[in-house]
């Protein structure tokens, strides 16, 4: 008795376990792409920072989401309710701006992206600082180191970040294609 066929699955429909084409291999494509495609560089705030651009804009994507949720569930867990409001409204904030930033991993597109670079440094020093400034870093010790290490890391990936936006939206409004050969 000859052994059933097993109809062949189209290449968008095979597990990408698989097929050549693997879906982490195409994930690890699109978070390294640096080609026109990836988006618009966008203008080094004060024409510094970032230091040296090696984290891919969707990778910081990712870790924005995944800090805002450390974030807020650091606040939620704490019995302290201080240290719960102030990891719900910082947690929230990042993941709303990141929501509405002007790239690939967003809802819509209305925050320009050097905009969002300046809130990722604000929002980094305000984690820092909230255990202590609020004063439930020894009430809360958990929470607290959360909320430094979060923002620690937001700053430090945020010096180093490949920022690109979507639209060509650049603070001040004005949209632009690249005028200066910035994405270049």
């Amino acid at each position: 008795m000859a052994e059933p066929q097993i109809p062949h699955l189209p290449t968008s429909l095979t597990p990408p376990a698989l097929g050549p084409d693997t879906g982490l291999r195409r994930v690890v494509h699109r978070a390294l792409d640096k080609s026109a495609a990836a988006g618009i560089l966008s203008r080094p705030l004060f024409d510094r920072l970032p230091l040296r651009r090696w984290i891919p804009q969707d990778v910081h994507s990712l870790m924005d989401y995944k800090g805002g949720t450390a974030m807020a569930l650091a606040g939620l867990l704490s019995d302290d309710p201080v240290a719960k409001a102030a990891g719900l409204a910082l947690g929230s904030s990042v993941i709303g701006v990141s929501l509405l930033t002007d790239y690939r991993m967003s809802l819509t597109k209305l925050i320009p992206i050097e905009a969002h670079e300046i809130a990722d440094y604000a929002y980094g020093a305000a984690a820092i600082l909230a255990p202590f400034v609020l004063g439930y870093a020894r009430r809360s010790p958990v929470a607290a180191a959360l909320h430094v290490i979060v923002g620690l890391s937001t700053i430090l990936a945020s010096l180093v970040t490949d920022y690109r936006c979507q639209t060509g939206m650049h603070l001040g409004g004005e949209l632009m294609t690249d005028p200066e050969g910035i994405g270049a």
